[in-house]
């Protein structure tokens, strides 16, 4: 184990710090302080929410006196260390980062890739910025509102549109990763890529986790391509701890690293996702021009206060909006003067999350096509108005969603979003911080491989059905060159000084804001570690349905729930990917979700 790295376990023995509780008169002084800097923050870039727009710009901050101590988690011990050797090099916060999703892209194929897309919420070690980029997948210049409608004008079945042609956007992550490299790189971009590379062609050991999708019968693990991949030399399916190679993989990286971007959306591994995503069933409409003409996205990070804090997420077709939305109604609550053993704290939990997810689901798409009440969605009337919706007991019918200021008429949301993704948070030695959720969608993917990687099938998280009855257009209906909606939500915090305080984000599909917001919840309000918050049981409030990891709650809160009107089920909320890091007292709490297979690594090798 490298002498200057300190890894964190699942017992949480590195991470047991736990900050005493403060009192009212306490939290009301940082909440004045917080405001009061308010006019700092703008060189922070935030779009700020529920706050006054400040009158002048302030200074930037100075770069910090003493070095950063830097840290990787992320969901796989070999991305981690891959991203930990770059800062060992004196490599940036992205340039780690670029090592990390090469490594997953490898080793967590299932979650994420260079096939996919991602969101990354960046801050500025030296300036105090925050920028968001936007590494979304983009439907084809060919893509049509009608394009996952059967013969019959119904939807398209999921598992049938999941491994089609149709189902793969233009792919970001790559672009978007380039971007922020020129940007912030520090290190050249052909240096990045190596330990992938040598993994890819030496082979990994098929970890548990990897190993326990494969026996579950995916539909795209029956497609040529996953079924060939996954297959051994005696044609049975690879298992846990058998060794897998792949040189397609290599071969590609050791291309990326040379060419640079291009060596994804132009020449011949272009020409063969064009290919691939034209093949049946349910040919795709992607082409060459697609590929070569995609565009990251910069974007102001969009920020509201929760407690001492300033939260800061991506905006729309993120989903950010939906985490802040569902804090800013949290907080009128007592949940804070509550704790994880209280069943009425879970049930506020539940309810908020059901108004969120009724609010999110009706409004929130691409900004570019669809009108998006941000600022209406968190003004602070109309929280209370959602807030005074939670009675006490649950009603029979899912709420409704809202009409917050500034929203127009949107169709009922029918969009599905299984649970894949990634999330990883790097910082360097200079104090700049990386969180990024990436993924390929479902879990492998379409199934489709090319080059060694596999493709997305992100365009299934549009709404399959364009409108409603009436001829309402959904906010998140598929579109020529749109974005879709994304529950990922790379989240930074920052201090009443503007300083960097935390970073948080999940994989899990429609999912991950409950996964972080109970998790904000925990290590905030109920002040446990940042391992302890993580590992609170799951619970997911979205509709009709209440679910999560029933046999995980303290004793009496699953009865509790039940006497409230919520009948907790297991089946969902049960895989979530939440890596998250507090700042408390100038130490590093790192966290990873015991649910997989992470890791935290502070420091780095000497």
């Amino acid at each position: 184990m490298p002498s200057a790295a300190r890894i964190y376990g699942g017992d949480g023995t590195a991470n047991g710090h736990r900050r005493s509780t403060w009192s009212i008169a306490l939290r009301h002084m940082k909440m004045i302080r917080l405001f009061a800097a308010v006019a700092a923050l703008l060189t922070i870039s935030c779009t700020q929410t529920g706050l006054p727009a400040p009158a002048s710009v302030a200074a930037p901050a100075t770069a910090a006196a003493q070095p950063e101590e830097p840290f990787v988690i992320a969901a796989n011990p070999l991305a981690a260390r891959a991203g930990q050797e770059v800062l060992a090099r004196g490599g940036s916060a992205i340039d780690a980062a670029i090592a990390v999703q090469a490594m997953l892209s490898l080793v967590e194929p299932q979650s994420s890739g260079v096939g996919g897309g991602a969101f990354l919420t960046y801050y500025d070690g030296s300036s105090g910025k925050l920028t968001v980029y936007d590494g979304r997948e983009t439907a084809p210049a060919q893509a049509s509102p009608t394009m996952f409608l059967g013969p019959d004008g119904k939807p398209l079945g999921f598992r049938d549109a999941v491994v089609s042609g149709r189902a793969t956007g233009v792919p970001g992550a790559v672009a978007m990763l380039a971007l922020v490299h020129r940007e912030h790189g520090a290190l050249d971009w052909s240096s990045l890529f190596g330990a992938a590379e040598r993994t890819a062609e030496e082979g990994f050991v098929i970890s548990p986790r990897l190993g326990r999708f494969l026996e579950i019968p995916f539909p795209q693990l029956a497609t040529p391509d996953a079924a060939a991949y996954f297959s051994g030399a005696d044609g049975k399916r690879l298992a846990t701890g058998d060794r897998i190679k792949n040189p397609e993989y290599a071969a590609f990286l050791k291309r990326l690293a040379a060419a640079g971007p291009d060596a994804l959306y132009r020449g011949s591994t272009a020409a063969k996702i064009v290919a691939k995503t034209r093949s049946a069933p349910l040919e795709g409409r992607m082409t060459m021009a697609d590929l070569a003409g995609y565009q990251p996205v910069k974007r102001d990070a969009l920020c509201n206060p929760y407690q001492a804090y300033l939260v800061c997420v991506p905006p729309p077709p993120s989903s950010g909006v939906g985490l802040l939305q569902l804090l800013a109604m949290l907080e009128k609550t007592d949940i804070a003067d509550r704790g994880p053993d209280d069943a009425q704290a879970w049930y506020l939990f539940a309810e908020a999350s059901r108004l969120m997810y009724a609010d999110r689901d009706q409004y929130v798409g691409d900004p570019a096509f669809a009108s998006v009440p941000v600022q209406g969605l968190l003004e602070p009337s109309y929280v209370d108005s959602r807030v005074a919706l939670i009675g006490d007991t649950a009603a029979a019918s899912p709420p409704a969603a809202g009409t917050p200021p500034g929203a127009v008429q949107a169709a009922a949301d029918r969009t599905m979003e299984p649970a894949g993704t990634s999330h990883f948070i790097v910082r360097d030695a200079q104090g700049n911080v990386v969180s990024i959720t990436t993924t390929v969608e479902s879990i492998f993917g379409s199934g489709r491989m090319v080059d060694g990687f596999f493709l997305n099938n992100q365009l299934t998280d549009f709404s399959f059905s364009p409108t409603d009855a009436k001829g309402n257009p959904a906010a998140n209906a598929v579109a020529p060159g749109k974005r879709p909606r994304s529950s990922m939500t790379p989240t930074i915090l920052l201090d009443s000084n503007g300083k960097f305080a935390g970073a948080i984000g999940s994989a899990g599909g429609n999912s991950i804001l409950a996964y972080v917001g109970k998790s904000l919840v925990g290590a905030i309000d109920w002040k446990l570690s940042m391992q302890d918050a993580l590992a609170l049981p799951n619970l997911v409030a979205r509709g009709p349905n209440f679910g999560g990891e029933v046999d995980e709650f303290a004793p009496g809160v699953v009865a509790g729930l039940a006497a409230r009107g919520i009948e907790l089920k297991p089946g969902q909320g049960e895989d979530s990917g939440v890596h998250a890091v507090m700042i408390r007292d100038g130490k590093v709490d790192g966290g990873f979700d015991p649910r997989r297979e992470g890791v935290v690594l502070v420091g780095t090798d000497e």
